[in-house]
C-alpha cells in the first residue's frame, strides 16, 4: 500500500479519525519548517496559519488595487471636466497635455492630428504615412519597450533616453490622431498590462478633439 493508497482510504473512511482519535493524538510529525516533530494537532494549526497569512496578502493586495482604481477614477474624473470646459482644440490639446504630465505623472507626452485647421502648434505638424498608418491599424492602446513605426523622433532630445511607450489613437469613426506616452522607467508601459484607462483617455480626447476639429 503507498501514500496515495492510505490517502484514498481515509478520504472514504472519515469514521477512521473518531475509532482512533486516541492514537492519531500521539502521533508526532515532522515541523514544517524543520528541527523537531510536532502533533498531527499542532501541524493543523500551523497550516492553518499559513493559509490566514495567504489569505490577507491577497486581502492587501485586492485594496491596495481598489485604492488605486479609485486614485485613477479621481483623475479621470478631474480630466473629463477640465475637457467638457475646454472651449476650442486648442484648449483641448493644452488641457490634456498639462492633466496627463502633471495628474497622470507622464513625463513625455505627444500628440500628431491631421484634421481640422492646421493651428500654429506642434501638435498639427506634418505625420508621415506610416504613423497615420499605424495609429488607424490600432484596435487598442499599444504597450511597447520599443517605438513604434517613426515615432521615435516625437519625442525629441528625450528620445535616447526612453525605455517604455504607450500609443493611443483618437478617432470619432475614423483616426484622425495619435496620443504617444513615454517613460524612461522600462516597466511604465510594457506588452500585455491593462489598457482600460489609457483607451478610456483616447475616447475623451478624440471625442473632445473631434467637435472642435469637425467645425473648423
Amino acid at each position: 500500500m503507498n501514500s496515495e493508497d492510505v490517502a484514498a482510504y481515509l478520504q472514504e473512511h472519515p469514521e477512521f479519525f473518531e475509532e482512533y482519535a486516541e492514537m492519531i493524538a500521539g502521533i508526532n510529525i515532522p515541523h514544517p519548517h524543520g528541527g523537531r516533530t510536532i502533533p498531527i494537532s499542532e501541524r493543523q494549526i500551523l497550516t492553518l496559519r499559513d493559509k490566514g497569512k495567504q489569505l490577507e496578502g491577497k486581502l492587501r493586495e485586492i485594496i491596495q488595487f481598489g485604492e488605486e482604481n479609485d486614485v485613477l477614477s479621481e483623475k479621470m474624473h478631474k480630466i473629463s471636466l477640465a475637457l467638457l470646459r475646454a472651449p476650442n482644440a486648442a484648449a483641448v490639446i493644452r488641457t490634456a497635455m498639462q492633466h496627463l504630465r502633471e495628474d497622470f505623472a507622464v513625463p513625455h507626452v505627444c500628440m500628431r492630428l491631421w484634421r481640422g485647421a492646421s493651428l500654429d502648434q506642434p501638435e498639427f505638424a506634418a505625420v508621415s504615412d506610416v504613423t497615420r498608418s499605424f495609429a488607424s491599424g490600432l484596435t487598442a492602446p499599444n504597450c511597447s519597450a520599443e517605438p513604434a513605426a517613426d515615432t521615435i523622433a516625437l519625442f525629441g532630445a528625450a528620445a535616447p533616453l526612453l525605455s517604455s511607450y504607450a500609443y493611443v489613437p483618437l478617432r470619432d469613426g475614423e483616426t484622425f490622431g495619435l496620443l504617444a506616452l513615454a517613460s524612461e522607467e522600462p516597466r511604465r508601459y510594457y506588452p500585455g498590462m491593462g489598457t482600460l484607462y489609457l483607451s478610456r483617455l483616447g475616447d475623451l480626447i478624440g471625442c473632445a478633439l473631434a467637435a472642435h476639429l469637425a467645425a473648423t
